[in-house]
């Protein structure tokens, strides 16, 4: 269930009560006249199953309180109520296959922006992914991945994408593009500084690596793991398993491509700088196009269920 506070201009109550009230699966609804003073208005309590949660806040958007009140929306952790119960049996689908857009573009939006602590993570994760690479140890390539935050920024895209929103192509693009740039700049510059200290060398970059050797040769499997890791992370974010993110930052080789790539170029290994490129764009292709079709299949699915109850 989700807790919804709004702010209610108090000539628009009556018929943000007529919404919450004529949305399916809506329960405990609460009206406090004249409680909110910054809006000044009405407060107007409910709460909805997560299922029928979209339709009531873009019900509440349409009729201004997104730009004249306020819309809040908590996850509630337990409910005991058989009308809460009654409720998310009344609702299409279940609640854990429910997108909500709205919280969804908001997710996307703060996690594809490019800001000093984005990039911080994305630097250190590919630092990380050049000890992985430059020592062939395997260990240190999965630690990176799951530090590195660039699937926010892809999310962004996918989002952006589907809902038609090129403010948010645009931004999380430079968040991804300048992101990955500057990392590498500063994971070779890292690699700089510790062949210097005598603990980086060319040898280590051309010597046999069979634990990490494949991140400099991508192949059409690549792409697949890339994709399969795309339709897992995405359904993460729009559903209610947000455990299965961590899975698929260790699934795809977006950093340890950045790094391997950077620590070639500066070792003027071209070879593998090239072959690290293109197992990077891969990689964030297949995310992105994965992102894509599993949210516009998520749409059209809840469109049909929404059909399926008005008919």
């Amino acid at each position: 269930m989700l807790h919804l506070r709004l702010i209610v201009p108090a000539d628009r109550t009556d018929e943000a009560v007529r919404v919450v009230e004529s949305t399916v699966g809506t329960a405990h609804l609460v009206v406090l006249p004249g409680a909110a003073r910054d809006p000044a208005g009405d407060l107007v309590l409910c709460d909805v199953a997560r299922e029928a949660g979209d339709e009531l806040i873009a019900g509440l958007r349409a009729i201004g309180l997104g730009r004249d009140g306020a819309i809040a929306v908590d996850q509630i952790g337990l409910s005991i109520s058989r009308r809460a119960d009654a409720a998310e049996a009344e609702a299409p689908g279940e609640g854990a296959d429910a997108v909500l857009w709205e919280s969804l573009t908001d997710a996307t939006h703060e996690e594809s922006t490019l800001s000093v602590t984005y990039v911080a993570f994305l630097a250190v994760a590919t630092m990380l992914a050049a000890c992985g690479v430059m020592l062939d140890n395997a260990i240190l390539i999965v630690g990176a991945m799951a530090v590195g935050p660039e699937f926010g920024p892809l999310a962004g895209i996918s989002t952006a994408l589907v809902r038609r929103a090129p403010g948010l192509v645009w931004r999380s693009l430079v968040a991804l593009l300048v992101g990955f740039a500057a990392a590498m700049v500063v994971t070779a510059g890292f690699g700089w500084l510790m062949d210097q200290l005598g603990l980086f060398s060319k040898e280590l970059l051309e010597g046999p690596r069979p634990n990490t050797a494949f991140i400099w040769k991508p192949d059409w499997m690549s792409f697949v793991v890339a994709f399969l890791a795309g339709i897992a992370g995405t359904l993460s974010l729009t559903s209610a398993k947000s455990g299965a993110l961590i899975g698929v930052a260790i699934s795809v080789t977006t950093v340890p491509a950045a790094a391997n790539a950077a620590m070639a170029f500066s070792y003027a290994e071209y070879g593998q700088t090239w072959g690290s490129t293109w197992q990077l764009l891969a990689n964030l292709g297949g995310i992105v196009l994965a992102g894509t079709l599993t949210l516009l299949a998520q749409k059209v699915f809840w469109a049909r269920q929404r059909r399926r109850r008005l008919a």
